[in-house]
């Protein structure tokens, strides 16, 4: 029991420890709002927390890695648009993210579309292979 209990708690930081601690926002004027202020970039991840194969690979290989993190603080308010199978979310929280789907046209999932300090969007991304350089690289590219 003793080596099951450790087992756990050992593979628990592991999966905390990337990126751990970094802000995601569910509001999405909240957070244009504050990129305004801040002259920062919105990144919104529209997903399938719980369930999505791709939107899984998107966290733990691109948005958990330091690389990414670091940047986040710096350049980004990030938001996370959750369409979870399992996660409780409150109603007022599903009609939002129902409407940002429809209002955006989002048809699969992982998509991010990133939108400048004005609230201009200025790119759609997606899962990318290469993890968090390979991102940010893409990232950059977008004005």
């Amino acid at each position: 029991m003793k080596k099951w209990f450790i087992g756990m708690m050992v593979a628990g930081l592991a999966w905390a420890a990337p990126g751990a601690g970094l802000p995601w926002l569910t509001d999405l004027p909240q957070a244009l709002a504050k990129a305004k202020a801040e002259n920062k970039k919105v990144l919104v991840d529209f997903t399938g927390s719980d369930w999505c194969p791709w939107c899984i690979k998107l966290q733990k290989e691109i948005f958990q890695q330091d690389a990414f993190v670091e940047f986040a603080k710096k350049n980004l308010v990030l938001v996370e648009v959750d369409f979870p199978r399992a996660k409780a979310q409150s109603a007022e929280l599903k009609r939002a993210n129902q409407a940002l789907l429809k209002q955006y046209g989002i048809e699969g999932y992982p998509t991010v579309l990133v939108f400048d300090s004005q609230g201009k969007q200025v790119g759609k991304l997606g899962y990318l292979a290469g993890g968090a350089k390979a991102f940010l690289g893409e990232l950059g590219k977008l004005k």
